[in-house]
């Protein structure tokens, strides 16, 4: 089995041979002497060769040590230009930025606030991914994620910007039909419209200041694994949901939708920013990052508690 080349080693090699000293070459790169005496032995031992002539008074490279010199010295060179190139990326505000959103949230909320970012900041490109389904940031590749949940633990970072309430809704001429529920026991008689993904599925959870809790199983007219796509049901009257705060605002805010039972809470949800471990992010990432926690805490449906 082949070893990986020690480019530690001649890195060092390459470094003695310009200073012509052991001593200046640990200073430079702040080792020990015997940490560069080392590295030079452990080459020599691999290469089965020397590659310095070694007196008391000074070194000098073999036959073999130039003929090495040349590779190692661009061994040298090229680590330091991809350490610099690392590290100007990280401090500068250009480079991609890969996010992961959910497929309702990221079209109707995240989408319109990225053209201002982008004019602000011309060099940095992002690549945007919707999709309800929770990705695996560090096996894809994001930089980072929005999601709308009550986090479980894990060892990815997360940034509460905002509460979620989910309220149930429906079109006027629906409960003008079927009247409003007045208890979560009453939706028996109510067709549901339900995303996929809802934490509880069909069986509908709600919690009254007086009287507790209570579960309701729903008989279902429609399923959809994007929230949106129960909208255009509902406005038609055909059923009932329940619906992020920020997916029906304005239909509340026009009368085009309503609430009911208001005196029955859902457990809300949050708005974070979840990032994959570790906390030195690029500059870029983390100017994005920024950004979107000061547009959406001051949107109209966010809610600090």
């Amino acid at each position: 089995m082949k070893k990986l080349p020690d480019l530690e080693a001649w890195a060092i090699f390459a470094k003695v041979a310009e200073t012509g000293s052991f001593a200046r070459t640990a200073a430079e790169f702040s080792l020990s002497q015997a940490t560069v005496s080392k590295a030079i032995t452990r080459l020599e031992a691999r290469m089965k060769t020397m590659l310095f002539h070694r007196t008391s008074r000074r070194i000098s490279l073999t036959d073999s040590g130039y003929a090495a010199l040349e590779r190692a010295s661009r061994i040298l060179e090229d680590g330091k230009a991809v350490e610099a190139e690392v590290v100007e990326q990280s401090n500068s505000l250009r480079g991609l930025v890969r996010v992961s959103a959910p497929m309702s949230f990221g079209i109707a909320r995240l989408a319109p606030v990225l053209p201002d970012f982008m004019k602000a900041h011309p060099d940095v490109e992002l690549d945007v991914q919707f999709n309800d389904k929770q990705v695996d940031l560090v096996a894809e590749r994001f930089d980072l994620a929005l999601r709308i949940a009550n986090l479980v633990d894990s060892s990815l970072l997360a940034r509460r910007l905002c509460k979620v309430r989910i309220l149930l809704v429906g079109s006027p001429a629906y409960f003008e039909r079927h009247g409003k529920p007045r208890h979560p026991r009453d939706l028996i008689n109510y067709k549901a419209l339900q995303y996929t993904y809802a934490r509880n599925g069909t069986s509908w959870r709600f919690r009254h200041k007086q009287h507790g809790e209570f579960t309701q199983a729903m008989p279902v007219h429609l399923h959809a694994n994007n929230a949106e796509a129960l909208t255009p049901a509902l406005l038609a009257g055909l059923g009932l949901a329940l619906q992020p705060e920020f997916l029906v605002w304005q239909d509340l805010q026009s009368g085009t939708l309503e609430t009911v039972m208001d005196d029955w809470e859902v457990e809300p949800i949050a708005l974070h920013i979840v990032t994959p471990p570790g906390r030195n992010r690029p500059a870029r990432v983390q100017a994005f990052i920024e950004y979107l926690a000061g547009r959406f805490v001051h949107e109209p449906w966010a809610h600090k508690g």
